[in-house]
């Protein structure tokens, strides 16, 4: 029985699934995967099915009716870890732009002391993105700056999603609360956790673009990520007061 468990949210990742499984799996660590999977048209769950045989007890997948959202998917995979008996439990995308290997080091920082793990692109105020444009780079790096601006975290990357979350920390954290499904999930669920006082560890990764299938940001997600900043600053103004 593995301490960790990596979510994988999918939504018609057919050309990356079997791949990225396939790469966790083959690292020293032990790592479990759960395939949140949104009932792709391509056939993604198929292809995760057929590799369950082959890495039965390792490999677990649970089907959603529809596409609902990535901070949806993820507060599934969190109450389905905590079911079971994972320690660790990691977010990390189907399409390769978290590199599987550093897994071991976020996890190393969370048994070395941090509550929380962030696979940070922008720690110490360096970029490290490949195969994004300019525009795209500049505006990931100052939305960061943004949320550092109204919410008062101190994390250079929050809007990351290649993370690892120690049990106490979700078992903690209302879950059933946590509002954003979009982007501003990942702001949110930092936001939470530094305010109920856990330690947030940014460890530098280098971010790789996807090379195979298409990026699920648009307009609506980014519109939430904007304004769910401000709320979460108004939110937490109400409480104090």
């Amino acid at each position: 029985m593995s301490d960790s468990l990596i979510i994988v949210p999918t939504y018609n990742e057919k050309e990356n699934v079997e791949a990225i499984i396939r790469k966790v799996f083959s690292l020293s660590k032990e790592f479990h995967i759960l395939i949140v999977e949104d009932n792709s048209p391509d056939g993604t769950a198929d292809i995760v099915k057929r590799l369950m045989t082959e890495f039965p007890d390792r490999l677990f997948i649970e089907e959603r009716k529809g596409k609902l959202g990535l901070g949806t998917a993820y507060i599934h995979g969190f109450k389905w870890a905590l079911q079971r008996k994972y320690d660790y439990v990691f977010e990390m995308d189907a399409d390769f732009s978290h590199n599987p290997d550093d897994l071991e080091r976020l996890y190393n920082a969370c048994r070395e002391g941090a509550d929380v793990a962030v696979g940070s692109r922008y720690e110490g105020g360096l970029v490290r993105v490949v195969n994004w444009p300019m525009g795209r780079v500049l505006m990931s790096y100052y939305a960061s700056v943004y949320v550092r601006l109204i919410t008062g975290m101190q994390i250079r990357d929050a809007t990351a999603g290649f993370m690892c979350y120690t049990r106490k920390v979700l078992e903690t954290i209302a879950l059933d609360n946590v509002k954003f499904v979009g982007y501003a999930f990942q702001i949110e669920m930092k936001f939470t956790a530094c305010k109920l006082g856990f330690k947030v560890a940014e460890v530098p990764i280098i971010f790789t673009d996807r090379t195979h299938g298409q990026s699920k940001m648009s307009k609506k997600i980014f519109k939430e990520a904007f304004f769910g900043v401000i709320q979460l600053r108004f939110r937490n103004y109400k409480r104090a007061n």
